[in-house]
């Protein structure tokens, strides 16, 4: 027997199998994470009721063992960007596995990359390279070094409330301090509130800014500045020879009703774009830092510059194959203009119960990014109530409401921020009138509920006694 026969046939004595595995030690999946993983993730999960099995997913829904569905408004944080288990990618994944390529030799071209590269710069006219690495917070990470290795300057600009990622690089130009305290020192960057160009300004005239790093709809409360706030920015910033950074990890890709949010505002035209989440199918994790010529040509200025800035999976087959899927499935089944409909059915849907419940202050955002903010109410037996939860943590209205969703409803959602009374949907951008229904059937129920001093107030104690406990 040849070396090669030998190899390809599986071994009996020690053949791994999946399935075999995952029917034996499934069971126990709580108790591993909490023996060998983050400890908090079950506590927190059997705190809220959120300590759910489910046994399969496809599309915008998952499945417990008894053939209950579930309703995903959350799409793994926006990485489900075409549900789960779609078709077209899977069978990708499944053609490259089976070509067996010579995958990430380090010394060739392969044709993946270039592949998907020329398709993301379709749909981004104005820029002309693209780095492929592996999450969101390494294309931002990639961001920030090419914006000051080219303007020579050490200071980036973020805004309040931002949120880049968790790496020390992308963690300097968070605007939440619950990630940045306990990781200091941190890069020198500095926090402009989100819209304010006086601030921003100020700050550029100091001569020492490389760039403004930012969510053209921020994630935590899905935020955006006043129309006009991002091109006026992007001239100041041009000025003084800063640039400007779009991180799009969660906007982007059809999520807000333009394949970019930035798009949204004409004249918009970023130096730099961050990629990621849906980019990847949900199967493979990718993200790409995208720029124009000059940048790239300056990070990468001679053969000996090659290597500078690399990542040893990037542009890995794999995920080159799943991002040129995706890319296809939303040329083909028109996911951007799913979501201009579907997302305006759903915010004004919503939007109209305004006037219905005193606690629902707003409900704002574009596409299928939609956040639905609580506030104070008017009458004064729903004041007294919303100020004990308010003295106990600010954001636990917006958890009393997520909650029921999941256990009554089974709906999945999450509130937008800490200490936020928002409630954030990220759903599968290929929803339709159908999840439209449901939610907004669901969610009516859940405020008349808690409108009517029903049972939702019932679990709004029991938060606040856990979070007076870990004060």
């Amino acid at each position: 027997m040849t070396t090669a026969e030998s190899a390809s046939e599986p071994s009996q004595a020690g053949e791994f199998d999946l399935g075999k595995l995952l029917a034996e030690r499934g069971a126990e999946r709580y108790e591993l994470h909490t023996r060998h993983l983050n400890h908090q993730l079950p506590r927190m999960l059997h705190t809220i009721g959120f300590d759910k099995v489910y046994e399969r997913a496809e599309g915008a829904y998952f499945w417990d063992a008894d053939g209950n569905d579930y309703l995903d408004m959350l799409a793994g944080f926006g990485v489900m960007g075409l549900g789960r288990h779609h078709p077209v990618v899977r069978k990708a994944l499944h053609d490259v596995l089976d070509a067996g390529l010579a995958d990430l030799t380090r010394f060739d071209c392969q044709p993946l990359p270039g592949l998907l590269a020329e398709k993301l710069l379709a749909h981004s006219p104005h820029l002309d390279r693209v780095f492929f690495g592996n999450s969101g917070t390494e294309a931002v990470e990639g961001a920030l070094k090419f914006a000051r290795f080219v303007t020579g300057r050490p200071r980036v600009l973020y805004c309040a409330h931002a949120f880049h990622g968790l790496t020390t690089g992308s963690l300097s130009v968070n605007g939440e301090s619950g990630f940045r305290d306990g990781f200091a020192p941190l890069l020198p960057d500095t926090a402009v509130p989100l819209g304010d160009l006086d601030a921003l300004e100020r700050e550029l005239r100091k001569g020492d800014v490389a760039a403004l790093i930012v969510e053209p709809i921020q994630g935590k409360g899905v935020l955006e500045g006043p129309p006009g706030w991002l091109r006026a920015a992007q001239e100041l910033l041009h000025r003084h020879k800063a640039l400007l950074i779009a991180d799009e990890v969660q906007t982007g890709l059809g999520r807000t009703g333009d394949f970019y949010a930035y798009q949204h505002e004409d004249g918009v035209e970023p130096d730099l774009v961050c990629v990621a989440k849906a980019l990847s199918g949900g199967y493979v994790p990718v993200g790409a830092t995208i720029g124009k010529d000059w940048i790239f040509k300056k990070v990468y200025s001679s053969m000996d510059r090659v290597l500078v800035h690399s990542a040893s999976f990037g542009s890995n087959a794999q995920a080159m194959a799943a991002g040129l899927a995706v890319l296809s499935v939303m040329e083909n089944e028109q996911i951007v203009a799913n979501v201009r409909a579907t997302g305006e059915q759903l915010r004004s849907r919503l939007a109209a119960l305004t006037d219905r419940y005193e606690m629902l202050a707003e409900v704002r955002g574009r596409g299928l990014m939609i956040g639905i903010e609580f506030g104070r109410p008017r009458s004064l037996k729903l004041r007294s109530r919303w100020a004990m939860l308010q003295a106990a943590r600010k954001g636990l209205f917006a958890q009393m409401v997520v909650v029921p969703l999941l256990q009554r409803h089974r709906i999945l959602t999450q509130v937008s921020g800490d200490h936020m009374e928002v409630i954030k949907l990220i759903p599968p951008l290929i929803i339709g009138e159908r999840e439209v229904d449901r939610f907004v059937d669901a969610f009516t129920a859940v405020m008349d509920d808690a409108h009517n001093g029903g049972l939702v107030w019932d679990f709004g104690k029991t938060l606040v006694k856990q979070a007076v406990a870990n004060r």
